[in-house]
């Protein structure tokens, strides 16, 4: 499937983007492993997410829907997963390998962790040194990448981790192992990154402390059923955020959004560069902030991103890298390191779809240098990632000729419908099958 777009247009009107992915992926994992039956409203009905239903499915939890946006968990407490019968596809989801990897290196039964090729090129030795210090028995592919082999039947004992990068994915993953551990398990972040994960096993009744720049909880507790209800992705709302903001004549309202003080960075940065974005409403819902939040058109300047946002804003670099496109000045961005091991080289695909708009940059080891300025039109690859084809969407409203971005089947792992919504609220959007 490929995008043409059209350059130009505004952005106006009110929307909602689908619900968030990662409350969504950790809502279907707790509430498999909890006493009771789990219900979740606004699960976002992406092909990542629907990974981790299908995964554990095949371990035996009976999960009713999704039904718009609606599922029902069967918990089986934790330990009441059932062996799978064969591997565990995960698709494309880096947050569903790397989690289960370290809530099934508890469990008593083997068990196989794979996906596809994006998926398989992925480093995992982030996560296998710290459970193989907790005791786990964890094997994988050369280059230490999926599939991933879980030995089960293993005593996991509990640790003190600290994290050599900041990574919510090797965090949550040593804490769903520390669920089955003896003794206490314990983490620290370099800097903070998004905390669903703690804030979720608070809310089903799992004691979680923070204190000292750690997060700890001790093996052996229960988790008990909730109602959870998922706010919208930032993430997602990421995209519209600065399509509003640098088109002219935009003024745009997206609705009940997650604003978790570890997932703004994208709304800091933004304002830091000229944006106006105003939060409206806050308020929480099951344990997270909540807002709706306007955004008008606004003239950018560029900036040196300050180091400790880059954590609070890493699954957000490609279209922060579209406004930096757009914005007058020169844009830096440094500490990065991170993105070049996602879905693709963020930083390698993005500077190429910027140079093949016309757009100057440089390419730092771990960031970018981006010069504002006219862009022209092109064809865009997106190295088989689903933000890279979002966010050169976004840049056709600044463009000056027609943009066509090639491969962008993988947009329906994280905002399935991102097409028909941005053409309803004016982007010059069209979708043709391969």
């Amino acid at each position: 499937m490929e995008f043409r777009l059209l350059p130009g247009g505004a952005i106006t009107g009110e929307v909602r983007v689908p619900g968030d992915k990662s409350i969504s992926h950790r809502a279907v994992m707790l509430g498999a492993l909890a006493q009771g039956a789990t219900r979740v409203s606004g699960f976002l009905e992406g092909e990542d997410a629907l990974a981790t239903v299908a995964a554990f499915r095949a371990m035996g939890v009976t999960i009713d829907g999704p039904h718009d946006g609606e599922l029902l968990i069967h918990g089986v407490g934790l330990h009441g997963l059932q062996a799978p019968s064969a591997p565990l596809d995960l698709g494309n989801s880096g947050t569903s390998i790397r989690l289960l990897a370290g809530l099934l290196a508890g469990q008593s039964f083997d068990s196989v962790l794979t996906g596809d090729v994006s998926l398989r090129a992925r480093p995992m030795a982030r996560v296998m040194q710290p459970l193989a210090a907790m005791g786990a028995a964890i094997r994988a592919a050369e280059g230490e990448r999926p599939p991933l082999q879980v030995r089960g039947g293993r005593t996991l004992r509990g640790i003190h981790y600290d994290l050599p990068m900041a990574s919510a994915q090797v965090k949550s993953c040593v804490l769903l192992a520390g669920l089955y551990s003896r003794g206490r398990t314990s983490v620290t972040e370099p800097a903070p990154t998004r905390d669903h994960t703690e804030r979720m096993l608070r809310g089903f009744g799992y004691d979680v402390a923070c204190a000292d720049g750690a997060i700890s909880l001790a093996g052996g507790g229960a988790l008990r059923a909730i109602d959870i209800h998922v706010p919208a992705d930032i993430s997602s709302a990421a995209f519209f955020l600065v399509a509003a903001t640098i088109a002219p004549d935009s003024e745009l309202l997206l609705t009940h959004v997650g604003v978790n003080p570890t997932r703004t960075g994208i709304i800091t940065l933004l304002r830091l560069m000229g944006a106006d974005i105003t939060l409206r409403n806050q308020r929480e819902v099951g344990g997270e902030p909540v807002a709706d939040i306007l955004v008008r058109h606004a003239p950018l300047r560029g900036i040196d991103i300050p180091r400790e946002q880059v954590p609070l804003a890493i699954d957000e670099f490609p279209v922060l890298f579209i406004a930096a496109a757009c914005a007058t000045g020169r844009t830096v961005l440094r500490g990065a390191a991170e993105l070049r091991v996602k879905e693709s080289d963020r930083i390698a695909a993005m500077a190429a779809g910027l140079t093949a708009l016309g757009v100057s940059n440089e390419v730092l080891e771990d960031g970018i240098i981006i010069d504002g300025g006219a862009m022209g039109g092109g064809t865009i690859d997106t190295c088989h990632d689903h933000r890279i084809a979002m966010s050169f969407a976004i840049a056709a409203l600044r463009a000056e000729d027609e943009i066509r971005i090639v491969d962008c089947d993988h947009v329906a792992t994280s905002f399935p419908g991102f097409d028909a919504l941005a053409r309803g609220l004016g982007l010059q959007i069209s979708t043709l099958a391969d």
